[in-house]
C-alpha cells in the first residue's frame, strides 16, 4: 500500500517533534508550475509540475558557540522526515561554531492561513494567453518574423515552523513571459520580458507589436562602431540587471571589513555618503503592490545575504538609498551587532524610483538631438571583475540601436561593456518613470523589480562583440 502524502504542515510538525537538537527550524516549500514554450512561431512543449522541498535546520550549542546543520530533501510522507532530521543534527554536531549564530527568532504571531492547503496553478492560467499567442504567431509569420520564447507561472507556498513556536506561511505567485523575435529577412533580433502574477495583464499580440517596432528600427540600416564611451539609454530591464547586482553585493559585514565598493577608505562603511546626484531612492517593501514578497526571512541556507538563524525575522519597508544617499546595507542580527548598523535583512524585491516621470519612449524622443546616442535592449553574461569598485563586465544582446533626433535610425554592433553599477548611478543624468520589469541575466536572483530607464553620458563599451 502506498503511504499517504502528508500535508506540508504535517511535515513541519513531524520534523519538530522528532528533533533532539537544541533548536530546530523547518521550511517546507510546495511548488506548482505551468509552462508553455515555442519556437519558429509554433508551440513546442507545455506542461505542469509539482514538487516539494523540505529543509531542516538543526542548531546545537557547545562550549565554543552554536553550530548549525542544514539538510534539504523532498519528504513526501511522514516516514521520509526522520532521516532529514537526523542528518541535520549530525551535520550540526560535526560543524564548527557558526559565526552568525543568534538565538532562533521567537514571538512572531502565527500566520492565520498556516493550516490552509498550498496554492496551486495549472495550464488554465493560459486560457486567454494561449489563443492570443497563436494570433501572434500567424501575424509574425505573415510579416517575416520568427517568435521564440516561453511563459511560466509558478506558485510557491512556504511553511516555516520553529522550536521557538513560529508558524508562518507565505504564498508567492511568480509569472513571466520572455519573447524573442528574429527577422527572417535579415540579421535583426529583439527581446523583451514581462512579469505577471496571473497572465490576465499580458497580451502577446501587444508584445509582438513592440518587437516588430524594434525590428523595423534595426532594419533602417546598420553601422559598425568601435569600442569607446557613448551616450546611452539603458531600458528598465538593463537597469534591473545592474542594480540587482549592486544589491546582491551590498552586505554590511563585507563593507565593514573593507572588501567591497561600500567600504569607506580608512575603515567603516559608506553609509551616509551621497552616491548619486539624481534624487534616486532604492528600496524594498514586502507589501509593494505587484511586487509582494515574503514579509519575513525565509531561507534554506546561510550566505552573505541571509542567515538561517534569522528565519522568521519580520521584514519591513527599507530604503537602501534615499534621495541619492546610501542609507542601509543588508544586515542580519549578527552582522548588525558586529557593524553597529541597523538590522536590515535582504528582501526579495527591489524598486528604484524618484528620478523623473518620462517613459522610455519619451526618453527616446528626447534623445540624439545633440549627437547620436545608443539605445540598449538588454545585458547578458554579467560577471564581477573587481569587488573593490564593483566593476562588472558583460555583453549587450539582441540589438543596440542608434538614436538621432528623437528616433531610432538603425542598429549597431553589439559590445562588451565594463561598468560599476555604483559608479553608473553617480554619472546618470536622467532617470525615467519606474515600471515593473525583469532583469535578463539575474532573473532568478531578482524576479520582482521596478526600475526606470537611465540616461548615461558615457557608458563604457570596452570592446566590440560579435554576438547577437
Amino acid at each position: 500500500m502506498t503511504a499517504r502524502r502528508s500535508r506540508p504542515q504535517e511535515i513541519v510538525e513531524r520534523a519538530l517533534s522528532l528533533s533532539r537538537a537544541d533548536g530546530c527550524a523547518v521550511v517546507v516549500a510546495e511548488r506548482s508550475s505551468a509552462d508553455l514554450r515555442w519556437a519558429r512561431n509554433a508551440l513546442t512543449t507545455n506542461g505542469t509540475a509539482r514538487g516539494r522541498a523540505v529543509t531542516v535546520i538543526a542548531t546545537v550549542g557547545g562550549g565554543q558557540g552554536t553550530a548549525a546543520g542544514v539538510v534539504s530533501g523532498s519528504a513526501v510522507t511522514a516516514a521520509d522526515v526522520e532521516p532529514l532530521v537526523r542528518a541535520a543534527e549530525e551535520a550540526a554536531r560535526g560543524a564548527g561554531p557558526a559565526d552568525d549564530a543568534r538565538p532562533l527568532v521567537a514571538g512572531v504571531p502565527h500566520s492565520p492561513a498556516f493550516g490552509d492547503p498550498p496554492a496551486e496553478t495549472s495550464v488554465a492560467v493560459f486560457d486567454a494567453f494561449a489563443p492570443a499567442l497563436g494570433e501572434s504567431f500567424a501575424r509574425a509569420r505573415a510579416e517575416g518574423r520568427e517568435l521564440y520564447g516561453y511563459a511560466r507561472h509558478m506558485t510557491v507556498t512556504s511553511y516555516l515552523g520553529t522550536s521557538t513556536g513560529l508558524r508562518l506561511r507565505h504564498d508567492q505567485p511568480t509569472g513571466r513571459v520572455e519573447l524573442n523575435a528574429k527577422d527572417t529577412r535579415g540579421p535583426g533580433s529583439a527581446w523583451l520580458a514581462r512579469p505577471t502574477d496571473d497572465f490576465a495583464d499580458v497580451d502577446p499580440r501587444a508584445l509582438d507589436g513592440e518587437l516588430a517596432l524594434r525590428l523595423s528600427w534595426a532594419a533602417r540600416g546598420r553601422s559598425e562602431l568601435p569600442a569607446g564611451r557613448y551616450p546611452t539609454l539603458l531600458p528598465p530591464a538593463a537597469v534591473a540587471d545592474l542594480v540587482c547586482y549592486q544589491q546582491l553585493r551590498a552586505d554590511a559585514r563585507d563593507a565593514a571589513e573593507g572588501r567591497t565598493v561600500f567600504a569607506r577608505p580608512g575603515g567603516g562603511t559608506r553609509v551616509g555618503e551621497k552616491l548619486s546626484g539624481l534624487p534616486l531612492t532604492l528600496r524594498s517593501d514586502p507589501s509593494a503592490p505587484g511586487l509582494e514578497c515574503a514579509p519575513f526571512v525565509l531561507t534554506d541556507g546561510s550566505d552573505t545575504r541571509l542567515s538561517v538563524f534569522d528565519s522568521g525575522l519580520p521584514l519591513a519597508a527599507t530604503d537602501w538609498i534615499r534621495d541619492g544617499v546610501l542609507e542601509r546595507l543588508t544586515a542580519g542580527r549578527h552582522t548588525a551587532e558586529l557593524t553597529g548598523l541597523p538590522v536590515a535583512p535582504y528582501t526579495d524585491n527591489l524598486i528604484l524610483e524618484g528620478g523623473g516621470s518620462r517613459s522610455l519612449e519619451e526618453m527616446i524622443a528626447a534623445s540624439g538631438h545633440d549627437g547620436p546616442e545608443l539605445l540598449l535592449t538588454s545585458l547578458w553574461y554579467i560577471r564581477e571583475v573587481d569587488p573593490a569598485s564593483l566593476l562588472v563586465t558583460g555583453l549587450t544582446r539582441d540589438g543596440v540601436l542608434l538614436v538621432r533626433d528623437g528616433e531610432a535610425v538603425g542598429e549597431v554592433n553589439n559590445f562588451r561593456f565594463n561598468e560599476s553599477p555604483v559608479d553608473l548611478l553617480s554619472r546618470a543624468v536622467e532617470a525615467g518613470r519606474a515600471e515593473r520589469t525583469l532583469p535578463r541575466d539575474l532573473i532568478k536572483d531578482c524576479p520582482r523589480t521596478a526600475m526606470p530607464a537611465l540616461r548615461v553620458p558615457d557608458f563604457h563599451m570596452s570592446s566590440v562583440s560579435k554576438g547577437v
